[in-house]
């Protein structure tokens, strides 16, 4: 794996996109931030990312499912990460569906990265066992 991985973040509260981006990029990961569903949007129609990792609630009426799901259209194996205070059992189960993984905020560090790693390995290791 020459280039960085790619992963796109996306979180509604400025802050909380700052630190998640901050720890991405002192791992070593190219991390594009997007503040909105209709930013996060218009990052995954001009680029392909090897992450997501995506607010449940974004703006009024808006979730993260949207964004997977626009991202999955150009890349049907793209992991996705949902990252929610709060998750009613329906977005868990509709999340483990899709096979989407789920954590709870506040997200310790250790768990954040780990996770990161794990779904980038898996990804990664899929992707050469069906010759991409």
């Amino acid at each position: 794996m020459a280039a960085k991985p790619c992963i796109l973040v996306v979180d509604d509260e400025a802050s909380v996109l700052f630190t998640y981006r901050m720890i991405l990029e002192q791992q070593g990961y190219a991390a594009t931030a997007a503040v909105s569903c209709k930013k996060a949007l218009e990052e995954v129609a001009q680029h392909d990312f090897d992450l997501l990792l995506c607010d449940l609630s974004l703006e009024e009426r808006t979730t993260g499912f949207e964004v997977f799901d626009a991202a999955r259209q150009r890349n049907a194996d793209v992991p996705c990460v949902l990252l929610t205070g709060y998750a009613s059992h329906d977005a868990v189960e509709k999340a483990e569906k899709q096979g989407v993984t789920v954590l709870f905020k506040p997200i310790e560090i250790d768990e954040f990265l780990s996770t990161v790693s794990n779904l980038l390995r898996n990804y990664y290791d899929q992707a050469k066992v069906s010759g991409q």
